[in-house]
């Protein structure tokens, strides 16, 4: 069975060896599949590139114990090993609780647990610290402890002995590797894509696991667990179509500004035979004249505000595109659709300017949200309860004191609403979102695998909107009649 790759708390180097026993299993041609926990995206990207397969999230809080369970033997069946990166610290989840913790995913899919530890200016430290997380939780197996940023030789035997003295296996020491650190900003560490040596660093990590990983005793934990149902089709099949889909093209934005896309997104798209046309926007190009729907997920607008700004051809076709056919938009790429954005320079650059608000560094947002919907909308029906992920350092000036919290006119936007009320840990409720019969907008991330109604209602909305795209413009269509149609909306 595959292992959960914990830690202490973030930053000990759980990346660092979740990369480097992919690369050596690349590296010897075996195939591996990844997953991380939690609602990253930053981590899974790096996991996906080294292992060459879509690493999967497995969110408990997101999607719920079936999804993750059905998600990991139903992706990590498929390839000859498998490896689960928690997230923060092992037992770290919502607020002060271990809901959603890695500990929680361990007990959930009965994982042992591989702990990497910090190992720097420890000796018989050590052993309380190891000893504090075995015993936190008995019921989980602490399978052995990878040490980080083990110096020096003598270094290595002291640690080796601390921990033979309290029975806990040693399975590895990495070095201090400044060159094969990983390069970090604001919101975590860097993309893949923004790695130049990327490629490189593959090998040598693969080389850091063959001399300082005990890999006979790790390659026995990496075994890929029992085949299950590929999730999507799964749940497909308990909401059997009454007739063959026929395919309707949808753009999503993707380029070095916007990436932030769980891989279900694709898999649901692809489910519901919706073919996925790219659009750069940072490429200076409209969206796919044929598409009929188009997604902006979140990412890095901010690092490209001045250049996105440039992007007139970007722009002017994001603002024609408003009104006529859906949108569904996660924070980055809401942001797109303000009246500015400013950079990390504290420079404001002009956007769309579909929607009503100013975007401006701000205080850190971070954290599972409940979600209750204000009425109905794009996606949403009135009541409707969900739950997301918020994750930014901006914050919006509405162009007027209410703005927000009532009906807006946003140029070819129409009204407006509020898309929610939305709540956390620590996190009053309040009004967040914009919400309009063709447009989704918030600061909020949704996981499709977690409320796959989100993605029926998206092909729904999107088959609607075409239907209705297609008698407008069909020959001898009445102006006085569309026009009567179109104010409804």
């Amino acid at each position: 069975m595959a292992c959960l790759i914990a830690a202490p708390a973030s930053g000990s180097g759980k990346t660092l060896l979740s990369l480097s026993l992919i690369a050596y299993a690349r590296s010897r041609g075996k195939s591996l599949q990844p997953f991380k926990v939690g609602p990253d995206y930053l981590d899974p990207q790096l996991l996906t590139a080294a292992a060459e397969r879509p690493c999967r999230n497995l969110d408990l809080p997101l999607c719920g114990e079936a999804w993750v369970r059905d998600s990991f033997h139903g992706h990590g069946g498929r390839a000859e090993l498998c490896l689960v990166e928690g997230v923060m610290g092992l037992y770290d989840g919502i607020g002060p609780t271990s809901e959603g913790s890695s500990a929680a995913v361990a007990r959930l899919l009965e994982l042992p647990v591989v702990l990497v530890v910090d190992a720097g200016g420890q000796a018989q430290s050590l052993a309380a610290l190891v000893r504090g997380f075995q015993l936190h939780d008995p019921k989980l197996n602490l399978a052995g402890v990878v040490l980080n940023r083990v110096s020096t030789p003598r270094h290595r035997q002291l640690m080796q002995d601390v921990l033979d003295g309290i029975g806990v296996p040693l399975l590895g020491c990495l070095p201090r590797t400044v060159e094969l650190s990983l390069p970090s900003r604001h919101l975590g560490l860097a993309p893949a894509h923004e790695i130049e040596t990327f490629r490189q660093r593959l090998g040598a990590w693969a080389k850091l696991a063959e001399d300082h990983l005990d890999l006979n005793a790790l390659l026995p934990l990496l075994q890929a667990p029992v085949l299950g149902p590929d999730p999507v089709h799964q749940q497909m099949e308990r909401q059997p179509q009454s007739a063959a889909l026929e395919p309707i093209p949808v753009a999503v934005a993707m380029d070095q500004a916007f990436h932030f896309r769980y891989p279900e997104m694709q898999d649901w798209l692809d489910a519901l035979a919706m073919p996925v046309l790219p659009w750069q926007p940072l490429a200076d190009e409209p969206p796919p004249a044929e598409a009929q729907g188009l997604i902006l997920p979140g990412g890095f607008p901010e690092l490209h505000a001045r250049d996105l700004s440039q992007c007139k051809h970007s722009l002017e076709g994001l603002r024609q595109w408003v009104g006529q056919k859906p949108i569904y938009a996660e924070c980055g790429g809401m942001l797109l659709m303000g009246q500015s954005l400013t950079d990390e320079e504290g420079e404001a650059h002009a956007m769309a300017g579909v929607l009503p608000f100013h975007a401006q560094k701000g205080q850190l947002q971070v954290g599972y949200r409940k979600l209750q919907a204000d009425q109905d909308g794009l996606l949403l029906r009135r009541g409707d309860v969900l739950t997301g992920h918020e994750f930014h350092r901006w914050k919006l000036t509405a162009d007027s004191p209410d703005a927000i919290d009532s009906k807006l006119s946003a140029g070819s936007v129409g009204n407006l609403e509020s898309l929610w009320q939305v709540e956390g840990w620590q996190v009053p409720r309040r009004r967040e979102g914009w919400n309009h019969p063709r447009l989704h907008a918030s600061w909020v991330h949704l996981h499709w695998g977690g409320c796959w109604t989100i993605s029926c209602r998206w092909r729904a909305a999107v088959e609607t909107a075409t239907a209705r795209s297609k008698v407008a413009s069909s020959p001898g269509r009445s102006p006085d009649r569309r026009s009567s149609e179109n104010a409804g909306d």
